[in-house]
């Protein structure tokens, strides 16, 4: 029947049939998630002008920037070189790699979930009976991301336009096209994995790798200041392999190399084009590199073991990120404190975010505090894996047998929860490893941070167990959650904003003093909220 319905077209026309209701369909389906991401990274560039005309708003102050930037290399590579002084240029410096990486983050998550997803749960081979072409469905999952990078772009170069439309245009082109090429990439992960989450897992890595290339590159050359103001320097090998040192180098606001750009546009030329190579070569639901069976007894004969055994490699590349992640900020803390300095305005963002203690303890305060707000997107991601068993049908046959409903979902749940517990662990022994001082306070100001994170992986098994279909909704709780943490303080927000988080009434360690009745009111609330969630799940009946 399809074959008839397509003798008369083309075949390229064949191929996309059907493109224009996936698309809507997906743009549908991501109404909440896509606006929520979008804007968190929107406003976090947005917000930046205004943070850094406060704290650096004079000649001087930002000339005294420059140079501290050229000594440090740790601060280079955690955040990249400076190539101007106006507050365009510090914009692009401070927050663009990371806006690059968010929506790389964003843009994968979108490919996969339209497109091995959808064949993992057997919906893909329902849509392709019908009148839809072999390749509508990726193309259709390419173009949502497209529009959700066409967006981001808009805003950051309509927000930012008044420090200057073209360096504002460079760095919304820049973002975006970041966000296609690793779009493009997932593209091509998801024709050669089995596994939805095995897709994510690889593209991430891919990312993590690009972001450790970027960071090793600025770190060993103080060029790129130097360079920008005719003093000499040069640019890394090892930031030119990687999408995010082209962000970098694209320098907006800084005499724009819009030629870079034509890189960001081969590779995701490139890489699309593979992807739609690859899937014209494999059958629906099928791979490249297919999964391999495992044995249904010994190690896999419980509930927990099968969860252990679908979770364990996002587990070890959590603890390892966390791990590497302390190690780095726990180095650069002294720097951090030389770069201060005297500027008092940036002491204060340190201790609205750290706590009123010395600049050191403060510092690392607001770092373990953003690593906690990062665990809070791990523990979403587990806690749903229970949201990705049910709704691909693999639950149903698991517990038509001797396992219950509460079993099955604490082996995903010890976990998630103990999961979120040992990354921060880790993360506590890498600033311990990193800054060789005060492990046991480093390890008691990681793991203070648990509360916070559970109640948020809280939220993920009520809405799962009450309202399965809401429950892709938490993604726009820790998005929030996010922006409350990252940009609330910069931005001066009010206590009550601040208070929205459940991060927000956390005791700031180390350095601050360790109350004990907000720690124990967070963890009783993450208690009824999971207890609530199961009771909802055994209830209800198994969605489809």
């Amino acid at each position: 029947m399809t074959t008839t319905a397509f003798a008369v077209r083309p075949a390229s026309s064949r191929q996309l049939a059907g493109t224009g209701t996936l698309l809507r369909f997906a743009l549908r389906r991501d109404r909440l998630m896509l606006p929520v991401w979008v804007g968190v990274n929107a406003l976090m560039v947005l917000s930046m002008p205004g943070t850094l005309e406060g704290l650096y708003g004079t000649a001087a102050e930002r000339a005294d920037l420059i140079r501290q930037m050229e000594t440090n290399s740790s601060l280079r590579a955690m955040i990249g070189p400076v190539f101007g002084d106006s507050l365009g240029a510090l914009t692009a410096w401070r927050v663009g790699v990371y806006a690059g990486a968010l929506a790389a983050v964003t843009s994968l998550l979108v490919v996969v979930r339209h497109t091995r997803d959808e064949e993992e749960s057997g919906r893909q081979e329902l849509v392709a009976s019908g009148m839809v072409g072999r390749r509508a469905s990726l193309t259709a999952a390419l173009l949502t991301a497209a529009v959700a990078n066409a967006a981001l772009a808009l805003l950051v170069t309509a927000g930012l336009s008044g420090q200057g439309t073209t360096g504002a245009l460079a760095l919304g082109l820049g973002i975006a096209g970041v966000g296609m090429v690793f779009a493009t990439m997932a593209a091509i992960v998801a024709q050669l994995t089995e596994s939805a989450r095995l897709a994510r897992g690889l593209t991430s890595a891919v990312l993590g790798a690009a972001f450790v290339l970027r960071a090793a590159g600025d770190s060993g050359t103080a060029g790129g200041t130097s360079q920008a103001f005719g003093t000499g320097g040069g640019s890394s090998v090892l930031t030119w392999l990687s999408p995010l040192g082209w962000l970098e180098y694209l320098r907006p606001y800084a005499d724009e190399r819009w030629w870079v750009l034509a890189l960001l546009a081969g590779a995701i030329g490139l890489q699309g084009a593979v992807a739609y190579g690859l899937a014209g070569r494999r059958d629906i639901g099928m791979s490249f590199l297919p999964t391999r069976p495992g044995p249904a007894t010994g190690r896999l004969g419980t509930a927990g073991a099968l969860a252990w055994r679908l979770q364990r490699g996002s587990v070890l590349g959590w603890s390892i990120g966390f791990f590497l992640a302390g190690v780095v900020y726990g180095g650069m803390t002294e720097g951090a404190a030389d770069l201060v300095g005297d500027n008092e305005g940036a002491r204060r963002i340190f201790e609205r975010m750290g706590g009123q203690s010395g600049l050191t303890d403060a510092f690392l305060a607001s770092m373990v505090g953003m690593l906690g707000l990062v665990a809070a997107l791990y523990i979403v991601a587990s806690v749903l894996r229970l949201h990705g068993e049910e709704t691909s049908s693999r639950a149903e046959p698991l517990l038509a047998n001797a396992v219950g409903r509460l079993r099955w979902a604490a082996g995903h749940l010890v976990i998630a929860f103990g999961g979120a517990a040992l990354i921060m662990l880790l993360a506590g022994l890498g600033f311990a490893v990193g800054y060789g001082k005060e492990i046991g306070p480093i390890l008691g100001a990681c793991l203070v941070q648990l509360p916070a994170v559970w109640v948020i992986g809280g939220v993920a098994v009520l809405l799962h167990g009450v309202v399965p279909r809401a429950a892709v909704a938490t993604w726009g709780v820790a998005g929030a959650v996010l922006l409350i943490g990252w940009v609330g303080p910069a931005l001066d927000a009010p206590r009550a904003v601040l208070d929205v988080s459940p991060f927000g009434h956390l005791p700031k360690l180390p350095g601050g003093q360790m109350e004990w009745g907000p720690v124990l009111v967070l963890l009783g609330l993450a208690v009824v909220l999971v207890a609530t969630g199961l009771a909802g799940l055994r209830r209800r009946d198994m969605t489809t």
